[in-house]
Protein backbone atom coordinates (compact mmCIF):
# COMPACT_ATOMS: atom_id res chain seq x y z
CA UNK A 1 0.00 0.00 0.00
CA UNK A 2 1.77 3.35 -1.20
CA UNK A 3 2.26 6.08 1.65
CA UNK A 4 -0.14 8.54 0.44
CA UNK A 5 -3.22 5.97 0.31
CA UNK A 6 -6.22 6.77 2.46
CA UNK A 7 -8.07 4.04 4.51
CA UNK A 8 -11.61 4.26 6.94
CA UNK A 9 -12.76 2.67 9.31
CA UNK A 10 -16.65 3.09 9.70
CA UNK A 11 -18.44 2.56 13.38
CA UNK A 12 -21.70 0.65 12.70
CA UNK A 13 -21.76 -2.00 15.66
CA UNK A 14 -24.24 0.53 17.54
CA UNK A 15 -28.01 -0.83 17.71
CA UNK A 16 -31.28 0.99 17.21
CA UNK A 17 -32.95 1.06 20.09
CA UNK A 18 -33.67 4.43 20.65
CA UNK A 19 -34.97 4.22 17.24
CA UNK A 20 -37.64 1.66 18.32
CA UNK A 21 -36.38 -0.41 15.67
CA UNK A 22 -34.97 -3.75 14.77
CA UNK A 23 -32.66 -2.62 12.35
CA UNK A 24 -29.29 -1.99 13.26
CA UNK A 25 -28.84 1.98 13.61
CA UNK A 26 -26.61 2.56 10.27
CA UNK A 27 -29.47 0.88 8.33
CA UNK A 28 -31.71 3.79 9.09
CA UNK A 29 -33.07 5.07 6.48
CA UNK A 30 -32.30 8.74 5.03
CA UNK A 31 -33.54 9.86 2.05
CA UNK A 32 -34.25 6.83 1.02
CA UNK A 33 -31.07 4.62 1.40
CA UNK A 34 -29.52 3.41 4.88
CA UNK A 35 -27.10 6.44 6.76
CA UNK A 36 -24.10 3.87 6.64
CA UNK A 37 -24.29 3.64 3.01
CA UNK A 38 -24.02 7.20 1.99
CA UNK A 39 -20.81 7.17 3.80
CA UNK A 40 -19.58 4.93 1.76
CA UNK A 41 -20.49 6.99 -1.27
CA UNK A 42 -18.74 9.55 -0.15
CA UNK A 43 -15.51 7.57 0.81
CA UNK A 44 -15.82 6.37 -2.29
CA UNK A 45 -15.71 9.85 -4.76
CA UNK A 46 -12.97 10.36 -2.60
CA UNK A 47 -11.17 7.37 -4.15
CA UNK A 48 -10.26 5.99 -0.54
CA UNK A 49 -8.12 2.69 -0.87
CA UNK A 50 -9.57 0.48 1.71
CA UNK A 51 -12.71 0.73 3.73
CA UNK A 52 -13.88 -1.67 6.69
CA UNK A 53 -16.81 -1.46 8.70
CA UNK A 54 -16.93 -2.56 12.58
CA UNK A 55 -20.09 -4.35 13.09
CA UNK A 56 -21.70 -6.15 16.29
CA UNK A 57 -21.59 -9.96 16.70
CA UNK A 58 -25.29 -10.04 15.14
CA UNK A 59 -24.21 -7.38 12.57
CA UNK A 60 -25.25 -9.75 9.25
CA UNK A 61 -27.31 -7.36 7.81
CA UNK A 62 -24.50 -4.60 8.12
CA UNK A 63 -22.14 -6.98 6.33
CA UNK A 64 -25.13 -7.41 3.70
CA UNK A 65 -25.36 -3.83 3.01
CA UNK A 66 -21.89 -2.71 2.75
CA UNK A 67 -20.71 -6.04 0.66
CA UNK A 68 -18.14 -6.47 -0.84
CA UNK A 69 -16.14 -4.06 1.72
CA UNK A 70 -15.28 -6.57 4.64
CA UNK A 71 -16.50 -6.27 8.35
CA UNK A 72 -14.73 -7.19 11.78
CA UNK A 73 -16.63 -7.96 14.77
CA UNK A 74 -16.49 -5.90 18.07
CA UNK A 75 -17.55 -8.81 20.06
CA UNK A 76 -18.31 -6.49 23.34
CA UNK A 77 -19.11 -3.15 23.48
CA UNK A 78 -16.39 -1.36 25.73
CA UNK A 79 -15.99 2.24 24.05
CA UNK A 80 -15.41 3.46 20.82
CA UNK A 81 -11.61 2.77 20.94
CA UNK A 82 -12.10 -0.74 21.76
CA UNK A 83 -14.30 -0.65 18.50
CA UNK A 84 -11.82 0.97 16.22
CA UNK A 85 -9.28 -1.46 17.30
CA UNK A 86 -11.33 -4.35 16.26
CA UNK A 87 -10.83 -3.16 12.61
CA UNK A 88 -6.62 -3.74 13.27
CA UNK A 89 -5.91 -7.02 11.64
CA UNK A 90 -7.15 -5.29 8.08
CA UNK A 91 -5.14 -2.59 8.27
CA UNK A 92 -1.46 -4.78 9.39
CA UNK A 93 1.24 -3.06 7.27
CA UNK A 94 -0.96 0.39 6.13
CA UNK A 95 1.30 2.98 5.75
CA UNK A 96 -1.23 5.70 4.76
CA UNK A 97 -4.10 7.99 6.65
CA UNK A 98 -7.08 5.83 8.47
CA UNK A 99 -10.47 8.29 8.48
CA UNK A 100 -12.84 7.01 11.47
CA UNK A 101 -16.17 7.69 11.21
CA UNK A 102 -19.32 7.14 12.81
CA UNK A 103 -22.11 5.21 11.32
CA UNK A 104 -24.47 7.73 12.44
CA UNK A 105 -23.31 10.97 10.64
CA UNK A 106 -23.93 10.32 7.08
CA UNK A 107 -23.75 14.21 5.97
CA UNK A 108 -19.96 14.77 6.02
CA UNK A 109 -18.76 15.80 2.48
CA UNK A 110 -16.00 15.16 0.35
CA UNK A 111 -14.63 18.83 1.01
CA UNK A 112 -14.58 18.49 4.52
CA UNK A 113 -12.87 15.67 5.00
CA UNK A 114 -10.27 16.21 2.40
CA UNK A 115 -9.59 19.08 5.25
CA UNK A 116 -9.29 16.99 7.46
CA UNK A 117 -6.58 14.66 5.20
CA UNK A 118 -4.88 17.93 4.36
CA UNK A 119 -4.27 19.18 8.05
CA UNK A 120 -2.98 15.29 8.79
CA UNK A 121 -0.34 15.45 5.85
CA UNK A 122 1.16 18.52 7.83
CA UNK A 123 2.45 16.37 10.24
CA UNK A 124 -0.11 15.65 12.91
CA UNK A 125 -0.55 12.67 13.93
CA UNK A 126 -4.19 12.87 15.02
CA UNK A 127 -6.82 15.58 13.35
CA UNK A 128 -9.83 15.83 14.74
CA UNK A 129 -13.17 17.92 13.34
CA UNK A 130 -14.54 20.28 14.93
CA UNK A 131 -17.50 22.77 14.64
CA UNK A 132 -19.69 25.74 16.43
CA UNK A 133 -23.14 24.43 17.42
CA UNK A 134 -25.78 27.00 18.56
CA UNK A 135 -26.30 24.81 21.72
CA UNK A 136 -22.37 23.53 22.58
CA UNK A 137 -23.53 22.08 26.24
CA UNK A 138 -23.44 18.67 25.83
CA UNK A 139 -20.19 18.25 23.54
CA UNK A 140 -16.60 17.90 24.18
CA UNK A 141 -14.59 20.97 23.71
CA UNK A 142 -11.32 21.17 21.22
CA UNK A 143 -8.66 23.14 23.29
CA UNK A 144 -6.76 25.05 20.76
CA UNK A 145 -3.48 26.87 20.87
CA UNK A 146 -2.80 27.91 17.34
CA UNK A 147 -2.98 24.98 14.87
CA UNK A 148 -2.30 22.55 17.21
CA UNK A 149 -4.51 20.45 19.77
CA UNK A 150 -3.91 20.40 23.09
CA UNK A 151 -6.76 18.31 24.95
CA UNK A 152 -10.27 17.56 24.18
CA UNK A 153 -12.08 17.99 27.31
CA UNK A 154 -15.70 16.65 28.03
CA UNK A 155 -18.25 19.31 29.41
CA UNK A 156 -18.82 17.22 32.27
CA UNK A 157 -15.10 17.50 33.21
CA UNK A 158 -14.49 21.22 31.65
CA UNK A 159 -13.84 24.26 33.96
CA UNK A 160 -16.00 27.19 33.63
CA UNK A 161 -13.09 28.94 30.72
CA UNK A 162 -13.13 25.63 28.77
CA UNK A 163 -16.84 25.88 29.07
CA UNK A 164 -16.64 29.35 27.45
CA UNK A 165 -14.87 27.13 24.15
CA UNK A 166 -17.56 27.02 21.55
CA UNK A 167 -14.78 24.87 19.12
CA UNK A 168 -16.68 21.45 19.55
CA UNK A 169 -16.03 17.38 18.97
CA UNK A 170 -17.85 16.20 16.04
CA UNK A 171 -16.50 12.51 16.15
CA UNK A 172 -14.81 11.82 13.00
CA UNK A 173 -11.25 11.76 13.19
CA UNK A 174 -7.84 11.42 11.09
CA UNK A 175 -4.88 9.17 12.12
CA UNK A 176 -1.17 8.54 11.20
CA UNK A 177 -1.86 4.73 10.34
CA UNK A 178 1.68 3.50 11.31
CA UNK A 179 1.25 5.06 14.53
CA UNK A 180 -2.76 5.00 15.16
CA UNK A 181 -3.15 1.36 16.89
CA UNK A 182 -0.22 1.88 19.30
CA UNK A 183 -2.07 5.52 20.03
CA UNK A 184 -5.05 3.24 20.96
CA UNK A 185 -3.39 0.64 22.58
CA UNK A 186 -2.10 2.75 25.03
CA UNK A 187 -5.92 3.81 25.73
CA UNK A 188 -7.06 3.31 29.39
CA UNK A 189 -10.04 2.47 30.17
CA UNK A 190 -9.84 3.71 34.36
CA UNK A 191 -13.49 5.85 33.77
CA UNK A 192 -16.78 5.67 35.03
CA UNK A 193 -17.78 3.84 32.24
CA UNK A 194 -14.78 1.47 32.42
CA UNK A 195 -15.12 2.27 28.26
CA UNK A 196 -11.95 2.42 25.85
CA UNK A 197 -12.71 6.12 24.49
CA UNK A 198 -11.50 6.97 20.88
CA UNK A 199 -11.56 10.99 22.36
CA UNK A 200 -8.37 9.51 24.92
CA UNK A 201 -6.37 9.08 21.84
CA UNK A 202 -5.26 12.84 21.69
CA UNK A 203 -4.14 13.03 25.11
CA UNK A 204 -2.14 9.48 24.33
CA UNK A 205 -0.57 10.97 21.13
CA UNK A 206 0.58 14.31 23.12
CA UNK A 207 2.40 12.34 25.61
CA UNK A 208 4.30 9.85 23.36
CA UNK A 209 5.02 13.69 21.88
CA UNK A 210 3.44 13.64 18.86
CA UNK A 211 1.43 16.60 17.69
CA UNK A 212 -2.49 16.85 17.07
CA UNK A 213 -4.74 19.05 15.31
CA UNK A 214 -8.59 20.05 14.41
CA UNK A 215 -10.04 21.77 11.34
CA UNK A 216 -13.54 22.81 10.93
CA UNK A 217 -16.96 21.77 9.27
CA UNK A 218 -20.70 23.66 8.87
CA UNK A 219 -23.02 22.00 12.26
CA UNK A 220 -25.19 20.38 9.57
CA UNK A 221 -22.50 17.84 8.81
CA UNK A 222 -21.67 16.75 12.27
CA UNK A 223 -25.14 15.80 13.19
CA UNK A 224 -25.92 12.43 14.32
CA UNK A 225 -28.98 10.54 14.40
CA UNK A 226 -29.32 8.65 18.06
CA UNK A 227 -33.39 9.11 17.88
CA UNK A 228 -36.46 9.35 15.37
CA UNK A 229 -36.00 13.11 15.60
CA UNK A 230 -32.96 13.16 14.99
CA UNK A 231 -33.60 10.82 12.19
CA UNK A 232 -35.97 13.46 10.72
CA UNK A 233 -33.70 16.33 10.81
CA UNK A 234 -31.00 14.72 8.72
CA UNK A 235 -33.75 13.65 6.22
CA UNK A 236 -34.57 17.27 6.12
CA UNK A 237 -31.14 18.38 5.91
CA UNK A 238 -30.13 16.01 3.01
CA UNK A 239 -33.14 17.55 1.17
CA UNK A 240 -32.14 20.91 1.42
CA UNK A 241 -28.33 20.11 0.69
CA UNK A 242 -30.08 18.57 -2.79
CA UNK A 243 -32.40 21.51 -3.06
CA UNK A 244 -29.18 23.58 -3.37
Amino acid sequence: MTENAIGAIILGAGKGTRMKSNLPKVLMPVDGKPMIRHIIDTLEELKVNKIVVVVAPDGDAVKQEVAPYPTCVQEKQLGTAHAVCAARSEFCGFKGDILVIFGDQPLYTKESIKKLLKKRAEGYAVVCMGFRPEDPARYGRLVMNGDNLERIVEYKDATDAEKAITFCNSGIMCFDGEKMFEILGAISNENAANEYYLTDAVAVALRMGLKCSAVECSVEEASAANTLEELALLEELIKKRKAK
